[in-house]
């Protein structure tokens, strides 16, 4: 595994990043897998030369980072890996136990650790922006996490250009701890992030680890298929609905991967690690050959026709994944 540095710090991570939502409670999704079920996922990553990994309170309402703390931090020291953790998301009821408020954020910050058994987090990521709350207020509380040494960098996830640009002129114009990661919607079949936030990231120095690099499975195949995961996936649905197009470009991954003799996986996510500006793209793992395909997809150039193969069938549409 050859490292990559981490936007414009001195972190060294993984250029594929292992995305735990899918480890934690089967109480809360039905695709997910338990403590048990998870150790093989969590050993195999770390064998491959994965050393980051990320996660969410909201995972399982929590039980995500109890299970990725205790597992993985069973298997190696601390300092060997790289853990992320986002706050934002309703937690509860309570009207306090969500947003980006300064309440809200260090309450979070101290749930996270509690939850994964560790006194930091490498990265600590607002998982939306929120509107309703003074981007001064958010900053300014994320700044205390930073100073308090409860996370060593922060970062942000996916939004409007113009509001991680606001968030990151303040955070200049009044000395705080600044973002240094994006974590955004990005892969073949949503490519709107191209025309502003990647620039954007690639001006400022920061690090991208795109989320759902393989569009949830549907440029693998999960809609001929029908996982579980497939077909109660809500947000993909709503993400993913525009279907003479995504077909043609899954069609397109396809082509490219029969001539190649290479799983659609491969090349879905080597075309997405190929992309000017991307750091570590996140990818799942609920069956042990996607931990096989991600870091082979690693090694996969592709060439300029097998680019313009894939990117052909591609047109303009509307944001998907802020929300």
């Amino acid at each position: 595994m050859e490292y990559v540095r981490f936007g414009s710090t001195g972190m060294k991570v993984s250029p594929i990043c292992l995305g735990c939502m899918t480890y934690g409670s089967p109480e809360w999704r039905e695709w997910v897998l338990d403590e048990n079920a998870t150790r093989p996922f969590i050993k195999k990553a770390l064998d491959l030369g994965i050393n980051f990994f990320d996660t969410a309170d909201m995972y399982s309402l929590g039980a995500s980072e109890e299970v990725l703390g205790k597992t993985l931090l069973s298997m190696v020291p601390r300092d060997d890996v790289v853990i992320a953790s986002k706050v934002f998301n309703p937690m509860s009821s309570n009207p306090n136990d969500r947003g980006l408020s300064r309440k809200h954020i260090l309450k979070s910050i101290d749930g996270s650790l509690k939850r994964l058994g560790t006194d930091y987090l490498d990265l600590y990521i607002i998982h939306r922006f929120d509107p309703e709350t003074p981007i001064e207020e958010t900053i300014e509380a994320l700044d205390t996490v930073v100073r308090s040494g409860k996370a060593r960098y922060i970062g942000a996830s996916s939004m409007h250009s113009w509001q991680f640009m606001r968030m990151l002129g303040l955070q200049e114009q009044l000395g705080l701890t600044k973002f240094v990661s994006m974590q955004n919607h990005y892969n073949l079949i949503y490519r709107e992030e191209e025309r502003e936030m990647l620039p954007l990231c690639r001006e400022m120095g920061i690090a991208v680890t795109p989320w759902s690099p393989l569009a949830r499975g549907v440029l693998t195949g999960s809609r001929k298929n029908q996982t579980i995961r497939a077909t109660t996936d809500t947000p993909a649905h709503s993400w993913y609905n525009h279907q003479a197009q995504e077909d043609a470009i899954v069609a397109a991954v396809e082509q490219v991967a029969s001539a190649r003799g290479i799983p659609p996986a491969h090349v879905a996510l080597a075309w997405v690690c190929s992309r000017e500006g991307i750091t570590s793209p996140i990818v799942g793992a609920s069956k042990t050959h996607h931990l096989d395909d991600a870091v082979a997809a690693l090694s996969l150039r592709l060439s300029e026709e097998e680019v313009g193969i894939l990117q052909a069938p591609y047109y303009p549409r509307e944001l998907a994944g802020h929300q």
